[in-house]
């Protein structure tokens, strides 16, 4: 289940689940490079860590986007795979969300998969290869009080998922999703400890997700085993939401 000799690009790749997948490419002989933006001295120690090279972008940017991928394929080579990590969250009950908090999540949770995922999508039809995996959450489909903002964008990830994997298909090219549960992250981790311990309980096999494992998942969509895979959501959760 190698990546070898692909070029792998993760946006967000710095830190959390992001870096997970990067590090997962990065060890079945990916060159991989990864996005961030305002990580600061977090996404200098991930570089210095890793050997991989980082680039900072806002992917609610299009314009950005164009720039920063053609810096990518110019360091790396053409991108054979896509991995559309990188998100944010504005959590709040939505009677008290205002439109600058919807906003922010659509830009870039469902934005950047136009703004990014545009960048490479020629490329991949020319050479007839691509990997473009896009992380959504269990909470698309489960729902969430306090993320009407976050689910809706994920929702429409899977949406795209699907449009795109039928349009694509017959170019070489699968595009899936991974819908991950609860993992061991540090945004996870800043939840209070009695909501954390409340969603423990709700996980048949009662624990978080050890970020590789997530990692672990992505390195096997973009593997040539997984070249019959395509148009799916991989549900990484636990057991929070079987079906």
């Amino acid at each position: 289940m190698t990546t070898e000799k692909r070029v792998a690009l993760v946006t967000g790749g710095v830190q959390g689940l992001g870096a997970a997948a990067a590090r997962a490419l990065a060890e079945g002989g990916a060159s991989v490079a990864a996005t961030h933006l305002g990580a600061g001295e977090r996404a200098d120690a991930f570089a210095k860590e890793t050997g991989m090279p980082v680039f900072e972008w806002d992917v609610a940017d299009y314009d950005a986007c164009a720039e920063g991928i053609a810096e990518v394929e110019e360091a790396l080579g053409p991108i054979d795979i896509l991995v559309n990590n990188a998100g944010v969250n504005r959590d709040m009950m939505f009677h008290k969300m205002d439109r600058e908090d919807w906003d922010a999540v659509m830009r870039v949770d469902l934005g950047s998969m136009f703004n990014v995922t545009r960048q490479v999508i020629d490329g991949m039809r020319e050479r007839g290869f691509g990997r473009i995996i896009n992380i959504s959450s269990v909470n698309a489909a489960r729902g969430q009080a306090g993320q009407t903002n976050y689910c809706a964008a994920k929702a429409g990830v899977e949406g795209f998922t699907r449009a795109l994997a039928r349009e694509t298909a017959g170019k070489g090219i699968t595009v899936n999703a991974i819908a991950p549960g609860y993992a061991d992250t540090p945004m996870v981790g800043a939840m209070p400890d009695e909501i954390l311990d409340g969603i423990v309980d709700m996980i048949p096999l009662s624990r978080l997700a050890e970020p590789p494992e997530i990692g672990r998942c992505v390195r096997f969509l973009a593997s040539d085993d997984a070249g019959f895979i395509t148009g799916t959501t991989l549900a990484v959760n636990g057991g929070l939401r079987m079906g």
